[in-house]
């Protein structure tokens, strides 16, 4: 009796030890995918550096504007002179030694009044501000961009390891299998190397796929500036991303629109237009209001011992005549180069049109792609139960139920790539619109769970059984 409870005291110790490490082992947590966009957002390099980039381009404008704002100076000067003074023409040569200190204050407030090079500077200024906003406006999409590609290359990558380690469970135990049967009598060697052959093979592939989601992991490290865990995974339940539109001249429209590439290549032609102005201003004259204030006591020799008030109020014009041919290159150097950027805008309007058809087709392409593997993905697990039975009955071989794994192995990873490069060309097809926004993630993410990869397959002791 003693023994039984001895047995018992020590069997409960045991249990509560093993309680205790399950309730303190720490948890894991999935990391979001708006979680990671979040962290994206504050660690990306390249994000943050078109940040400053842009604060830096909101500038231009008061910079171009300024030009034609007041321009008030003041100037002090405080000298000590030495002069000497000889008065000749006379019967007697005078000379005199004079040593003072001469003092001069001046503040002058400049108000252009017509100045077109002035003015072609404030709108040039607009132009390059509203150039750097759409920038940015690049950039942010292409941050987008970035970071789900890098998200999905990780969840691919967790998704072909899962199917990686289900195969090589799947493999293990059919060897198993096929060294019970071996050891009865019942199988053949061929089956045994047969699958001894796959498991190796199989085995060098989850290595490899161990390496893959290391390095996908550290991609999206580099972006996010922090470590990620366990990521939320596709649910099996994914339905098809709705479109505002399948026709393909809607999103044209949208994209001749919306686009901030196409937007920013317009504002470029216009800081080129305005250049054009800049340079041809400086055939043109200008007109000043110019107001002062000065005091100036002993300034010069004919005003020694003299404080001078003075206040004046007028207007300065300034023609300009020749300045050795300079504004004339000038102006044919910015011709050119507007002409320049109205090129590039029309290639960047069909760079972006036939992004734009491309995704479209990846798009549609995609769909298809995924209806097919969902179909194969049946198909090859109803070829693994069948393959079984055929191999019970001696229809099929040992590798038939081997071929059957692996294909259904291909037919899962190909699905997994499928849906991850749909979501993709979806991004990319409202990137190219120039309607991508974080509220599209928001809608992605929905389709993502905090889910188990892969449910481990049907124990494969079929062999055994027989």
């Amino acid at each position: 009796m003693g023994r039984k409870l001895s047995l018992l005291s020590k069997l409960s110790l045991k249990v509560g030890q093993l309680l205790a490490i399950i309730f303190f082992l720490p948890t894991t947590h999935a990391t979001t995918l708006l979680e990671a966009y979040e962290a994206a957002v504050a660690g990306d390099t390249i994000y943050r550096a078109a940040v400053h980039e842009n604060a830096a381009g909101q500038q231009f404008e008061a910079i171009g504007r300024a030009n034609l704002l007041p321009n008030i100076s003041a100037s002090y000067s405080y000298n000590r002179n030495n002069t000497d003074i000889t008065t000749s023409g006379s019967p007697i040569t005078r000379r005199e030694d004079r040593d003072y200190n001469s003092k001069n204050g001046i503040i002058q407030l400049r108000q252009p009044v017509i100045n077109m090079e002035g003015w072609a500077r404030y709108q040039q200024g607009a132009a390059q501000t509203n150039l750097s906003n759409h920038q940015l406006a690049i950039r942010k999409q292409e941050l987008i961009t970035r970071f789900f590609a890098l998200y999905a290359a990780a969840n691919y990558a967790e998704d072909v390891l899962a199917l990686s380690e289900v195969q090589y469970d799947g493999f293990k135990k059919q060897e198993e299998a096929n060294q019970v049967m071996s050891v009865r009598g019942e199988g053949t060697k061929t089956a045994l190397i047969e699958s001894q052959a796959k498991l190796r093979l199989s085995e060098a592939q989850v290595i490899e796929s161990k390496q893959e989601l290391i390095n996908a992991h550290n991609a999206l490290f580099a972006m996010l500036g922090k470590e990620v865990g366990t990521l939320d995974r596709l649910s099996d339940n994914f339905n098809l991303l709705p479109l505002e539109s399948v026709d393909l001249e809607v999103w044209k429209a949208q994209a001749l629109q919306n686009n901030p590439e196409i937007a920013a290549q317009k504002e470029a032609v216009e800081v080129a237009k305005q250049e054009v102005k800049r340079n041809q201003a400086g055939h043109m004259p200008r007109l000043d209001a110019v107001a002062s204030i000065s005091q100036s006591d002993s300034d010069s020799v004919p005003t020694f011992q003299q404080e001078l008030d003075t206040k004046s109020i007028g207007l300065q014009l300034n023609i300009p005549i020749y300045a050795g041919g300079s504004v004339s290159a000038l102006t044919a150097q910015s011709q050119a180069n507007y002409l320049k950027t109205q090129a590039e805008l029309d290639s960047k309007v069909n760079e972006v049109l036939l992004d734009l058809r491309k995704q479209h087709s990846n798009l549609r392409s995609g769909i298809l792609k995924i209806e097919a593997l969902q179909q194969s993905v049946t198909a090859a697990d109803l070829l693994i139960t069948a393959s079984k039975k055929s191999l019970i009955g001696g229809v099929r071989t040992n590798l038939d139920v081997l071929n059957a794994r692996t294909q259904l192995f291909e037919a899962k990873r190909d699905l997994s790539l499928a849906r991850y490069n749909y979501i993709i060309s979806y991004i990319n097809l409202r990137k190219s619109a120039g309607v991508l926004s974080p509220a599209d993630l928001e809608k992605i993410a929905t389709y993502f769970v905090s889910q188990p990869r892969v449910l481990v397959e049907e124990d494969a002791n079929y062999a055994m059984s027989n």
